[in-house]
Parts: structure tokens; sequence; C-alpha cells
């Protein structure tokens, strides 16, 4: 494929009704691959995410890293008036991502049913906290929430500390985002095949409990897991995890396989240990203690020294302002120019032969009503009676 091919969803249009942060990085995503995206806001705030700190010129950091190359659209559909237009604009769309709880799209008139009524073969993706069904369906929740429920917090920190918070938004962006992609584009695939559309339910604490997949085996088989900070891949074994050194920053060490954990104890002039990676106990206590003990000898800069050009899976612990900048992520391509309010935008790791990564600015709230509606057929006159009546806003449109 050339740079001159049109991007893989080229010709799809996709109505996001989704705040925060799960739906809306979904179809940031699917509009970096060449969607159409039309963002479904509400007429007072918008995105709750847009008022969240820090602020650049008034809008929420967070939301414009999300919510690029999209227009947005603001309607009040509590009037029905208001409702009548989210009809009508979603028939002309191929998907609709909404993450309201269970049962408020049908209260509003706007149910997957009410939605085949106006194009039958019409994508609906539900993101929700516990799904569509069971017994917490309507419970509230947010990451940290999803994660106590699936065993991630408790399988988090270091032995003998309580859980602790996720530096990432696992649910939230594993249990959530990525789902979503995936079902999305593959219920487009089943439409292409046989005209049907479909009604997605992700739940973020079902995807959640799959990122847990590897400790749950053990459970699952009937099997006793080690204590938290003492598996093989939480802080158990010398050959996997964290390490400081002497100018108290940190590396991450990965040295699972035999043959990297044997070049990292050559590389540290501990040969006698490198028979050891695996082990645990008392022996595998010793080992880790070695380890220890060498790194804390040498800056992190020393350490990285003198592993330069050894397979041996160690990397430094970064601080989130030393990212945007390291070498292999400009050379992917990963943080690419905006034209918005932030210098750069992180571009999405999902990489197409012959496609360069672009980003446009996230919207104003409701900055593309007008021409939105008037895309629809709608008269000039009508749409601002509309906007007098608090059907619709009108949102600035940015320089």
């Amino acid at each position: 494929m050339t740079i001159k091919d049109p991007p893989a969803l080229d010709g799809i249009k996709i109505l996001d009704l989704s705040r925060h942060l799960p739906g809306p990085l979904a179809t940031m995503f699917l509009a970096d691959m060449g969607a159409e995206v039309i963002k479904l806001e509400d007429t007072v705030t918008g995105d709750p995410l847009r008022s969240i700190p820090p602020l650049i010129d008034g809008v929420s950091a967070m939301f414009l890293a999300i919510n690029r190359s999209k227009r947005s659209v603001s309607m009040d559909l509590k009037k029905p008036k208001g409702r009548e237009l989210a009809l009508e604009l979603m028939a002309t769309c191929d998907v609709v991502v909404e993450g309201f709880r269970p049962g408020v799209m049908k209260n509003l008139g706007l149910a997957y049913e009410d939605l085949k009524a106006v194009k039958k073969d019409i994508i609906l993706c539900s993101i929700t906290g516990y799904g569509q069904s069971g017994p917490d369906s309507q419970m509230p929740g947010h990451d940290i929430n999803y994660c106590a429920r699936t065993g991630i917090l408790a399988r988090s920190g270091a032995a003998g500390l309580p859980p602790q918070i996720c530096g990432a938004q696992v649910a939230d962006v594993a249990g959530g985002t990525w789902p979503a992609v995936s079902a999305i584009i593959a219920a487009l695939f089943q439409k292409l095949r046989t005209g049907s559309g479909q009604w997605i339910d992700i739940a973020l604490a079902d995807a959640a409990c799959s990122t847990m997949a590897l400790n749950l085996g053990p459970v699952l088989a009937g099997k006793q897991l080690p204590p938290k900070g003492q598996g093989p891949l939480d802080g158990g074994l010398p050959s996997y995890g964290i390490y400081a050194t002497k100018d108290g920053k940190y590396l991450a060490v990965g040295a699972l396989e035999g043959k990297f954990f044997r070049a990292l104890c050559k590389a540290l002039d501990l040969e006698d240990l490198q028979d050891q990676g695996m082990s645990t106990g008392q022996q595998g206590q010793k080992v880790r203690r070695a380890l220890e003990e060498k790194f804390l000898s040498m800056s992190r800069e020393q350490c990285m020294a003198r592993l330069e050009g050894v397979d041996c899976c160690v990397e430094p612990v970064l601080d989130l302002d030393q990212v945007p900048s390291h070498p292999q992520f400009l050379a992917r391509g990963m943080f690419i120019p905006s034209d918005g309010a932030l210098a750069y935008q992180m571009a999405s790791p999902i990489k197409m032969a012959g496609r360069i990564s672009t980003a446009t600015r996230a919207p104003n709230l409701g900055e593309h009503t007008l021409e939105i509606l008037h895309d629809m057929g709608m008269a000039h006159d009508d749409i601002h009676a509309m906007a007098s009546e608090g059907i619709v806003m009108l949102g600035k449109k940015k320089p």
C-alpha cells in the first residue's frame, strides 16, 4: 500500500456519544485509521473531561490529548427535537459509540431498536462499567474500581505493602478502548459480509479481568497463588524486577529467559549467578541481593553504559517527561506535531504500511454543529431558531 491509497476506514462514519477516556480514545484511534468521527456532546458542559485540570486555554490537556481529528456537534438529547435530530444524524452513520449506564439510551429513545428503525445495519457499541446484564450492571465506577474488582490492585505493589494504584488506566484503556476498537472493526467486517448490524456490549470490568489471564491461570486450575510480590512476574524472581541505582533512579530488569540472565550476569561480573535467575526462596533472595548491590554501586547512566549492546532486557525507568524525547519513540513517529493547543500529540500505535500519522486539534464544544446540521439539509434560520431554544448549541470556531 502506498500513501496515495485511502486510509483503512475511509468512508466509515462514527457518531461518538461517549465521554471521559475509554470511548473517546477508541474513536480517536478509529479516526486515525480514516473514519469520520462526530463527537455528540450536550449543550451545557459537553464531555466532563473538558474541565479536568490541567487546563490549556480553558480546556483540559487530557481532553485535547484524546479527541483529535473529530468534529463536535452539541444537542440536548432530552428534548424531543434534540432526540429527533440525533436519530436523523445516526441514520447517516455506520457506528454509534456510547458510554452511558445501561438503560439511559432507552430512556432517551435511542435504544438499539430505535437506531435500527432508522438504519437497519447500524452498529452500536455500548461501553459500560459492568455490562448490560448482571446484578451490578447499574453500579457506577471508575478505573480504580474495576482494577479492584478484577484483582489487579491486589497484585499491584511490593510485598508487604497495601494495594497500589496503577500508574496507567488499565481498565479504561486495556479493558475499554482496545476491546471497543477491535469489536467495532470486527462488526464492520461482519456487516460487509452479511449486511447485518450489531450491538456490541463492552464491560470495563470484564475486559480488565482479561488482563489478569496469566494470574488467573493457576487460580482456575485450583492452585495456590504465591503472596503478592512473590509471584514470577511481580517480584518473586531475581531476573524480573525493579532495582535501584546509586543516584536514586531505577532499572527494570526483565531477563526471564536464561540467555538474557546469563548475558546480564556476565556484563555485571556475576557469572557465578548466571544460572540462578529463576531461583526462589532464600536462594532467590541471595541472588536478588547480589544484583541490588551491583546496581547500587553505579548510577543509572553508568549501569546502562555497562549494558550497552548486551541482550539482557534491562530498561531505565523513565519519568513521563522523558518519554516523548526517547530516540525510539521519535524514530517511530509516536509524537507528532499538532495544530492545536498541544504542541505535539501522541500518535496512534497502529502503524499501517505507507501511511504517515497526522493530527488535527480537538474541537471546541459544538464547534461544528452549524456545518453538520447544514450537511443534514437544514436551513440556516431553522438552525439558529433551534439554538435559541436550547435544542442545539453553536460553538465557536477556532482560528
